[in-house]
């Protein structure tokens, strides 16, 4: 996918297409009996068959990442009383930070994705007939005529997500779409793998964002 941009809990392709993010659970139907597993697998056929709407399917492997989980530990071991149990909890981080490092454990994450177009095929995309067609001169009914075309174009994606969510849901798996922090770090952590282990991202919402202090003082144009 040639992603321009995130935002809205949505990507924002080159092209102009939008695309949502599901990750999903999973489920070992070998630990299950015949008759669940044929339910399970029924449910799957029918989820399928009622789609309207292709869907891409993703598994990724990653390294395990227990970080978070060591850090619980180590505030555990210095806030323990009792120096026997301080001992063995400190020699249990270190017995599964040897464990990650030598066995290499990996991973694997479940997503599901989910398109939506626009109808209107034309020789240009439509985000791209939306950053040409901008003309600071514009109308304020104009510029809203086209934020209600994005808005649309999105909750018809959102119907489609409810459609996969539920359906997913009925064969017996967890499912959360990502929002728009979460597709960032999950593109960082693609992308950079080795640098996302050692500089973990920034929440969105903290983010300090700079403006350019001639666009401040820039003067407003007429209709604005």
């Amino acid at each position: 996918m040639k992603v321009a941009e995130i935002h809205d809990n949505t990507l924002v392709l080159k092209n102009g297409g939008l695309r949502a993010v599901l990750q999903t659970s999973s489920i070992n139907l070998h630990l299950k009996s015949e008759e669940e597993q044929n339910a399970v697998i029924f449910s799957y056929q029918h989820f399928l068959n009622s789609l309207e709407f292709p869907i891409q399917i993703v598994v990724r492997s990653k390294k395990l990442d227990l970080d978070n989980y060591i850090a619980k530990l180590k505030k555990i071991e210095s806030k323990q009383e009792n120096r026997l149990l301080q001992e063995q909890t400190a020699e249990y981080i270190e017995y599964i930070q040897k464990l990650i490092e030598y066995a290499d454990i990996m991973a694997k994450e479940f997503y599901v994705i989910v398109p939506q177009d626009p109808f209107r095929m034309q020789k240009q995309s439509f985000l791209k007939s939306i950053i040409e067609n901008f003309n600071p001169k514009d109308t304020i009914a104009k510029i809203q005529q086209r934020k209600n075309e994005f808005a649309e174009l999105r909750k018809q994606l959102g119907q489609r997500v409810n459609v996969v969510k539920t359906g997913l849901e009925n064969c017996g798996l967890h499912v959360e779409p990502l929002n728009t922090q979460s597709l960032i770090e999950l593109f960082y952590e693609t992308y950079n793998p080795l640098t996302a282990r050692n500089q973990k991202l920034t929440d969105i919402d903290h983010m300090r964002v700079e403006t350019d202090p001639d666009i401040k003082s820039a003067p407003k144009t007429a209709g604005a």
